[in-house]
């Protein structure tokens, strides 16, 4: 038998989903908290197997819950069940410690099924959520790679941002047109680009140029 805490602030939602639990045969609902103080104090009373928590609450939000749970049970799997998706929300909780994110739009029997994944130590994540999380990575690594540029190299990515020639470069940064090509050269390699116009897609992508 699985043990689930429901920590969330809407009367309603705590017994819906009391409700559809307490039909499988597999899972019991241990209790129910109304905000995250609540939560905390039956988290660390009753030691459920699986928390799932609300995020924007009064007194303590889903975050704050999180984090305090986590710190005195690292061993807790906290389900995050919430109408938001923004950074805000997301990467704070998963950094405190969230094992899974799951969205309101999610039917019972698929937050039903995530309870069971977080007990056997599989996280599950909204699709939504994932493709936020990989978008985030993408950028994350991006941005890493043209702060691995030297300034010099930054200053010449950002003028053939805005169409300089190399010729124009040079007299802009009063170096020579062969450093100017090797600039250019250790971008190319720096940021895995191929030519001058994906330079230039970059230095704009990234708003490095206006």
């Amino acid at each position: 038998m699985i043990k689930v805490l429901l920590v969330d602030d809407h009367e309603m939602v705590r017994m819906g989903m009391h409700a559809f639990l307490s039909t499988q045969q597999d899972l019991e609902v241990v209790g129910q908290a109304s905000n995250g103080v609540e939560g905390v104090k039956m988290a660390l009373e009753l030691s459920p197997d699986v928390i799932v928590m609300d995020l924007v609450m009064e007194k303590m939000d889903g975050i704050e819950a999180t984090r305090a749970i986590m710190q005195e049970n690292p061993e807790s799997r906290v389900i995050v069940l919430t109408s938001f998706i923004d950074d805000e929300k997301v990467y704070p909780v998963i950094e405190a410690g969230a094992f899974s994110y799951l969205l309101k739009t999610s039917s019972a029997s698929e937050i039903a099924q995530a309870i069971r994944s977080a007990a056997n130590g599989e996280s599950v994540l909204a699709a939504k959520v994932t493709n936020k999380m990989m978008k985030h990575m993408r950028t994350s690594k991006e941005k890493a790679l043209h702060e691995d540029l030297t300034p010099r190299e930054l200053d010449v990515l950002k003028l053939i941002g805005v169409g300089k020639t190399n010729q124009e470069i040079a007299e802009n940064l009063f170096i020579g047109i062969k450093t100017v090509k090797t600039h250019v050269s250790n971008i190319l390699q720096k940021l895995a680009l191929e030519d001058r116009t994906q330079i230039a897609i970059y230095a704009h992508r990234h708003r490095l140029v206006t």
